[in-house]
């Protein structure tokens, strides 16, 4: 079984870089389409205009930062977004020291994604390939995921229960991975086999990992730290706890940092976070005053004016200043339940939901719930 994710990671800057396209493939565009419920054959095409040519601001396939090991981060995606969605927030933990990992989960969340799956021997014999074909490339061909929508009739936490629990899998499936890439294990990539694995033997720090997860990737990120001991500690961005059951709440004991924008969290929502609350005291939780769901997705930086009125990617808060608050924020809660010399603790008035002196002359304001 295949492991999907996008990794980050401190380099070394370098004048000449490859920077890589944000939106990975146009079939994404067909797959936010049908997301929106918009028709793909004229807004596939729009999507692609506006998103296909941003690159993401980082060094592709560059050489691994030669320092101490990483302290490591699963990530996981929301409903309906992709590997890349949350490339600002990662690449901010990265630039910080971590090793980070943004899964793309194949539960039919995604609003796209894909696999590749054995050739039938006719198809092997009919397809034209060429010297430079390798015998994986060969012998294996892409299997297309969209987002799976709910039926007539369907109860939504029927479909959205046995997903959490996949994506959390996934989560797991990532961290063991990593473990073999780290130990020195050959892996097998079909992606990209420019990418040089073996510079992560014995980087990875596994004495010091955590989950982090936006909206269902938040309530994912629950559940993962709870399936692994490894998962020290999680960071839930704007989290939906609808997918999972009442039944495991007091089951989750380590400790937790929600971080809510303004605008999504619903009475529902956080009666549900603060049930949490009553059976774990190593929850913490603010709110980001003016911010949106859409805050801590890279949507918020991409969409112009048009677009962010349309799909609601852009609050009243500044989006540099919410990510700032964001990745300072789980960078103080990281550092209380991981061993790290960084000195984040300097940020840690706003894990208590104040500290707004903390960024000069940036007005923003924060609340604990």
């Amino acid at each position: 079984m295949g492991c999907f994710f996008r990794l980050y990671y401190p380099c070394h800057p370098s004048e000449i870089r490859e920077e890589p396209l944000w939106m990975p493939r146009y079939e994404y565009c067909c797959g936010l389409a049908g997301y929106v419920n918009l028709n793909i054959g004229w807004c596939a095409p729009i999507l692609s205009m506006t998103f296909g040519s941003y690159r993401v601001p980082v060094c592709w396939n560059a050489a691994v930062k030669q320092d101490d090991k990483f302290p490591l981060i699963i990530f996981s995606h929301g409903l309906g977004a992709f590997r890349t969605v949350y490339s600002a927030v990662c690449m901010e933990m990265a630039s910080w020291g971590f090793l980070v990992a943004a899964v793309e989960h194949r539960d039919q969340s995604a609003c796209m994604t894909y696999y590749f799956k054995p050739k039938s021997e006719h198809e092997q014999q009919n397809e034209n390939t060429t010297p430079e074909t390798t015998s994986s490339q060969y012998q294996l061909q892409e299997e297309w995921l969209p987002f799976r929508k709910l039926k007539e009739g369907e109860k939504e936490f029927r479909l959205r229960n046995p997903q959490v629990h996949q994506r959390a899998n996934e989560c797991v499936r990532a961290l063991k991975l990593l473990k073999e890439i780290n130990s020195g294990k050959s892996v097998d990539n079909v992606l990209h086999k420019d990418l040089d694995l073996s510079m992560l033997k014995g980087r990875i720090d596994f004495n010091n990992v955590a989950v982090m997860g936006h909206s269902f990737g938040a309530a994912t990120a629950i559940l993962a730290q709870k399936k692994h001991d490894d998962f020290k500690c999680a960071v839930a961005l704007d989290a939906w706890m609808f997918p999972l059951e009442n039944q495991l709440y007091h089951k989750f004991i380590k400790p937790i940092f929600f971080i809510n924008s303004e605008r999504f969290q619903t009475a529902e929502n956080v009666i549900k976070i603060k049930r949490l609350c009553s059976t774990n005291k190593q929850i913490k939780i603010i709110t980001i005053l003016g911010s949106v769901h859409q805050s801590q997705t890279d949507f918020t930086f991409l969409t112009g004016h048009v677009l962010s009125r349309i799909f609601q990617t852009k609050g009243t808060i500044d989006p540099y200043v919410a990510l700032e608050i964001n990745t300072r924020a789980a960078l103080a809660f990281l550092k209380r339940h991981l061993d790290l010399k960084e000195d984040f603790g300097q940020w840690d008035a706003l894990v208590e939901g104040h500290g707004e002196h903390i960024i000069p002359d940036t007005p923003f304001q924060i609340c604990s719930l």
